[in-house]
């Protein structure tokens, strides 16, 4: 826990989920990047229930260095909350926030410090090679198409959660409480002065990803959902072309039938009620 009577320079925001094995190298690597800056620090790891022994790994480290702060979730609660939960923790007037498997490399901060010391309020780390699997990498370009045309907000796969942030524009994060969170999008969203950093991006160390392909579907449902009304006007849209389609094929069916060429009663009535108030459903329900 850091002192109260010193003014902390940075707090490192870390959430961590099965992260047993990796935590206490993130933390070494992390003093070790930061050691040449005379500042006064904070590392804030927030537990988020993991399946494994990490909370236990939290204590320890915690209690064996006075600059290391637990925090442990009641339940899990997901990674984007558990980064709120130490956002509201955190004193620093620079905060860091970084995942724990250690694909954000500590080395980059003092970087990422440096470029904030241009004038910027926020440097985010850009990772143009990304160690990850094919499959991760593709579906990654592919929600973040998606969540641009639906949001009209340019956004960039390559940019994750890693990178510094003045505590002015954290003030700002945290006094959004909308209950569904997804942090870059909250930070683009804030505005404030930004730049974006080159760094580098390692392998995995241990385990695989904790995000199951269920889980980033579920995620990704819930960021458009809040971020954009656009699916809306698209059902509506698509509510008044099902109405029109129908009323075309309403004036097909009723001289087909005055044609005699539907001979079974009730197939034109049916098709033209089914048909057009479907439409009009799609669209009032857009409307709502």
């Amino acid at each position: 826990m850091a002192r109260e009577d010193t003014q902390v320079d940075f707090s490192i925001v870390v959430p961590v989920y099965n992260g047993e094995l990796t935590i206490a190298i993130l933390v070494d690597e992390i003093e070790e990047a930061i050691k040449g800056n005379p500042c006064h620090y904070e590392i804030i790891l927030v537990e988020d229930y993991s399946r494994d022994k990490s909370w236990e790994a939290v204590e320890a480290i915690a209690k064996s260095n006075k600059n290391v702060q637990g925090i442990k979730l009641s339940r899990n609660f997901g990674q984007h909350y558990a980064i709120t939960a130490g956002l509201d923790a955190a004193v620093g007037e620079w905060v860091v926030v970084m995942d724990c498997d250690l694909q954000d490399d500590p080395k980059e901060i003092p970087s990422l410090y440096a470029k904030a010391m241009e004038g910027y309020d926020i440097v985010v780390g850009k990772r143009v090679e990304r160690k990850d699997n094919f499959f991760k990498k593709a579906g990654s370009r592919a929600f973040y198409r998606i969540l641009q045309y639906l949001t009209g907000i340019k956004q960039d796969a390559t940019i994750g959660n890693f990178g510094i942030y003045h505590k002015k524009v954290i003030d700002s994060i945290i006094s959004m409480r909308e209950p569904i969170r997804y942090f870059p999008t909250m930070v683009q969203w804030v505005g404030f002065k930004r730049a974006e950093l080159v760094i580098a991006h390692r392998g995995r160390e241990t385990g695989k990803s904790n995000y199951t392909f269920r889980k980033l579907l579920n995620l990704s449902l819930e960021i458009i959902l809040v971020n954009s009304e656009k699916p809306i006007f698209l059902m509506l849209k698509f509510g008044f072309i099902v109405s029109f389609l129908s009323l075309c094929l309403s004036i097909i069916t009723v001289i087909r039938y005055f044609s005699g060429y539907i001979k079974v009663m009730g197939y034109a009535s049916i098709i033209l009620v089914i048909t057009f108030f479907s439409g009009l459903i799609l669209a009032f329900l857009g409307i709502i």
